[in-house]
């Protein structure tokens, strides 16, 4: 549907493209002279038609309004989701927190702090890692932890999780990853400290519930070599993981609790030069 309405104007003046319309009440309007009738001069009459068009405005007003429904789908409605929090590993002076990835929708992400019992820490884990190791705990201590992402559509704030760091007794946060087994050191080869092979170090992890893996990750506890070099040597001294001997675990076993790592760390050999040999 649409409505017109028709006014009479006398062209005043033509110049630089324009026209200078004036209607019979003396009202002054400037008019793009190319819209007029062929032959226009100065004196000339005309009529100029104004048409609204309902059925174009309902048109373009439906889908204006569609696309701002869209909008608000698509951006104003998806709230970021609270961060999901769990536990990855427990040592007696260590905690591993793990969160699954953060569900952002289109919020950015701008913050993300960790609170243990309440305050909130210093340590950030790096964008793109989805979890945090906390050292430095005390044995046998009970803490809560919970953690909270700022975005650009606010703050939220995961579950608090609790958990107690494990007695000296406790073995079971052990977790190795084995460098070059195979050979002993000088001191060794007089047959009183036999080397041990992997599976004799992975059947004493089953006995004492530890666990093992093949490659170095950020819960690996120790790391079982007699023979400097590889790549998962390399990855622990870039970690500052404790590479110690074999006996380190043994005596873990027959201890029956968690040993100190200095006395079994893995020493380099310095060369005897030939003139001290003789």
């Amino acid at each position: 549907m649409a409505t017109s309405t028709s006014v009479q104007f006398t062209v005043g003046k033509l110049d630089a493209g324009m026209a200078i319309l004036l209607t019979e009440d003396h009202h002054l309007i400037e008019f793009p002279s190319l819209l007029l009738p062929p032959g226009v001069t100065s004196g000339s009459i005309v009529n100029i038609g104004v048409n609204r068009n309902y059925d174009q405005e309902a048109a373009q007003s439906k889908e204006f309004w569609e696309l701002q429904e869209a909008i608000l789908k698509e951006f104003g409605r998806n709230k970021p989701e609270p961060p999901r929090l769990h536990i990855k590993h427990i040592t007696q002076t260590s905690v591993i927190l793990e969160w699954e990835p953060l569900v952002l929708h289109q919020a950015k992400l701008k913050a993300l702090n960790i609170y243990r019992n309440g305050e909130r820490l210093s340590q950030h884990a790096p964008i793109g890692i989805n979890y945090i190791k906390l050292s430095g705990l005390d044995m046998n201590h009970d803490y809560e932890f919970y953690i909270t992402i700022q975005t650009t559509a606010g703050t939220f704030t995961s579950d608090n999780i609790k958990v107690k760091t494990h007695t000296i007794e406790n073995l079971t946060g052990i977790n190795v990853c084995f460098g070059i087994l195979n050979g002993n050191d000088e001191n060794e080869q007089d047959g009183d400290n036999p080397s041990h092979s992997k599976q004799e170090l992975i059947e004493i992890l089953e006995r004492i519930d530890a666990k093992y893996s093949e490659h170095v990750g950020p819960d690996t506890t120790h790391l079982l070599c007699n023979i400097q070099g590889g790549p998962e040597y390399q990855k622990a001294l870039e970690g500052s993981i404790p590479i110690v001997k074999p006996e380190w675990l043994i005596a873990c076993e027959k201890t029956g609790v968690i040993q100190a790592a200095l006395p079994y760390y893995l020493v380099p050999q310095t060369p005897v030069s030939e003139e001290s040999s003789r």
